[in-house]
């Protein structure tokens, strides 16, 4: 069983820096692509950043050059360190592991950007 539990969201203002921090549980984490999501208020859940297993790492347009995507697959967790933050970043972020077809996603951490 795989479980997924976000740390590090909060309110912020605009310019400052937040870090995600998604530990998890369960023995396919070195085999897996880990990724946040965010969902803001009436829109979908989009993609804002992956880490596959290999390292490769791929970033929504809008946060390229200020979020950077990391894993420690000892400690089984992986971290968005966020910088620069605006308004529309805004949003509940979760963190997602895929594997073997499947995925898992964690409860979601609220981040609010706002002066």
């Amino acid at each position: 069983q795989v479980q997924l539990v976000e740390s590090g969201g909060g309110l912020v203002q605009p310019g400052g820096s937040l870090r995600l921090s998604c530990a998890a549980s369960g023995t396919f984490f070195s085999f897996a692509t880990m990724a946040w999501y965010r969902q803001a208020p009436g829109k979908q859940r989009e993609l804002v950043a992956e880490i596959t297993h290999g390292g490769i790492t791929n970033y929504e347009d809008s946060v390229k050059g200020r979020f950077s995507i990391s894993r420690d697959n000892a400690k089984r967790t992986v971290n968005l360190q966020m910088n620069d933050l605006k308004p529309e970043d805004t949003a509940v972020y979760y963190c997602n592991l895929f594997v073997v077809g499947i995925n898992y996603w964690g409860q979601g951490t609220q981040v609010t950007v706002s002066s």
